[in-house]
């Protein structure tokens, strides 16, 4: 897994994850404040993005929410972590869910952003607006949609942008540079993997069988965790993450930012880095 890693060395770990279609560049905006604050950050490539590869070719490019979840457990070995906390964006709001979930004794605090837990099993149908806002994926059970994404990625990302961040106009630089994880050759098996598996239509990578219960039944989770979501968002509603207190049995809070879209930390950067340093602040 490629990476970046800044703040202190001998600050409190935290790993970033990213969501789709984005890269580490994401944290770009917060990631003055985590270091002033004292938090030592690791920011992957999800599997599929950037520099991260598959060292088989006859690995399964599985994009399902359980392989990232494991990649984040992996990856927090490899770097010796015992404990840490995590915050999640969008894809790396499900596997940073999953990863309390099923390693408990691991993530000692959890910010996720723009998804709420429990929502990620197939045979749940959402409500009209909210399968209405998931066009994309429904379009990625086709085999058009797959000729779509691959004929121009960034003309498609472009589109998502456009429609999911509702604060401002895209930064061109920004999204140039949060691009360029796309071109990665894995980027377009693991995106349509990820959201035909999401719905039951393609096959789970059986080396992730034991975490499955877990996505499919989520149980509580016992870690603090914090919730921030656009009230805004055209993507993930916000009136998903209505009543979602039944699925955590450690402390929970939701934080609602008016007027924001699916992407917190681009679109109020001050904000989000706040909410997340004062949470996180072991001991705050």
């Amino acid at each position: 897994m490629s990476y970046e890693e800044f703040g202190p060395t001998g600050g409190h770990p935290l790993i970033l994850l990213h969501g789709w279609p984005d890269s580490p560049r994401t944290w770009d905006k917060i990631r003055q404040g985590l270091c002033e604050d004292g938090f030592h950050c690791f920011a992957p490539y999800l599997r599929g993005f950037g520099q991260t590869c598959f060292l088989s070719s006859n690995e399964i490019r599985s994009g399902q929410s359980t392989a990232l979840a494991s990649d984040l457990i992996e990856f927090s070995n490899a770097l010796g972590l015992e404990s840490f906390s995590v915050a999640g964006h969008d894809w790396g709001a499900f596997a940073s869910y999953l990863a309390a979930a099923n390693w408990p004794d691991r993530i000692q605090r959890l910010v996720a952003l723009s998804v709420p837990y429990g929502i990620n099993n197939p045979s749940i149908t959402p409500g009209l607006e909210q399968a209405r806002a998931f066009w994309y994926q429904w379009l990625f059970q086709t085999e058009q949609g797959q000729q779509t994404l691959a004929q121009d990625p960034s003309a498609f990302c472009r589109f998502i942008w456009d429609a999911w961040m509702t604060t401002q106009q895209i930064d061109e630089r920004d999204f140039e540079e949060a691009s360029s994880a796309w071109q990665n050759p894995d980027w377009i098996a693991i995106t349509l993997h990820y959201y035909r598996n999401r719905w039951g239509t393609a096959k789970d990578d059986p080396a992730y069988d034991d975490l499955e219960g877990i996505r499919l039944n989520p149980p509580p989770i016992c870690a603090p965790t914090l919730l921030i979501h656009g009230s805004d968002d055209p993507c993930i509603l916000a009136g998903t993450t209505d009543n979602r207190d039944r699925f955590f049995s450690g402390d929970y809070r939701r934080e609602l930012l008016p007027g924001v879209g699916h992407f917190p930390q681009r679109e109020s950067p001050e904000t989000v880095c706040a909410l997340m340093t004062s949470f996180l602040n072991p001991e705050g």
